[in-house]
């Protein structure tokens, strides 16, 4: 039996989630910035289709991508370097967020972020938890992904992407900003092919707890990013640098970030 949850912001362990389907943990309660918070820290995320009450996941194994491991092809180094395009923080969190729920998946009919999701994501973003990266071209938002920012970890949502590589710029971009604040790690709730071939991989639910309960417990306080305060980080680099990190790894053969494609 799957317990609805009291006016309280409070979970059972997620240790009782469901096996079958994969981590759903309890129904009901509500989307309240205390709640959400509440839920992230422990693990547990709000995923629910439109006319159905809310529903809440710790799905085991957690997909996670740490900063510092993103796998960065020749061809994506290549954009990271040529390519004209310009990436912000916090800048359009509101198209962000409305992009993801609007931009067509394969393997998809509608959105799981509803205009109850968006209104309590933005919300979130008012209070410096939720944060934006964008990726522009020629004054147009082409990509770009959002998520949580709790203490150290990064608490991805979705992505999308409207030109070749837009996303996968966006998600550069923001594991390089990460690393450089020692955040030390980023959720990506569900396991995908397209998230394992960026670098992402899974890791027990336990061990995914453990890491979280300390992360969130450290870093700063919520507040906006600087919208510039990572673009052109890999303009900077140098073209050896770059083919060094293409080298490195091996070439790129739902929810959370493994929404966007491209």
């Amino acid at each position: 039996m799957i317990p609805w949850l009291p006016p309280e912001p409070v979970f059972p362990p997620v240790s009782t989630a469901l096996s079958n389907p994969n981590g759903l943990l309890a129904v009901g309660g509500d989307l309240s910035p205390q709640r959400l918070i509440a839920a992230y820290r422990r693990g547990i995320f709000p995923w629910f289709s439109p006319g159905e009450p809310i529903l809440w996941w710790s799905p085991d194994p957690r997909m996670v991508l740490f900063p510092d491991e993103i796998r960065i092809t020749r061809s994506l180094a290549k954009t990271l370097r040529n390519a004209d395009y310009e990436v912000r923080l916090d800048s359009a969190f509101d198209q962000v967020i409305a992009a993801c729920a609007t931009t067509p998946r394969d393997g998809q009919n509608g959105t799981w972020i509803t205009p109850e999701m968006q209104a309590a994501y933005r919300t979130l973003h008012t209070l410096g938890h939720a944060h934006s990266v964008e990726t522009w071209q020629a004054g147009r938002l082409v990509g770009g992904l959002y998520g949580i920012a709790l203490g150290q970890a990064f608490f991805g949502e979705s992505m999308f992407s409207r030109r070749t590589d837009a996303s996968k710029i966006a998600l550069a971009h923001l594991c390089r900003f990460l690393a450089a604040r020692g955040f030390g790690i980023i959720d990506c709730q569900m396991e995908t092919e397209h998230l394992a071939s960026l670098g992402a991989r899974p890791i027990p639910r336990d061990e995914f707890l453990a890491r979280i309960d300390a992360l969130v417990r450290i870093g700063n306080a919520p507040g906006g990013w600087p919208a510039n305060a990572i673009d052109g980080i890999f303009r900077k680099a140098t073209s050896a640098t770059i083919a060094r990190s293409a080298q490195a790894v091996s070439p790129a053969g739902g929810r959370g970030l493994g929404g966007g494609s491209s």
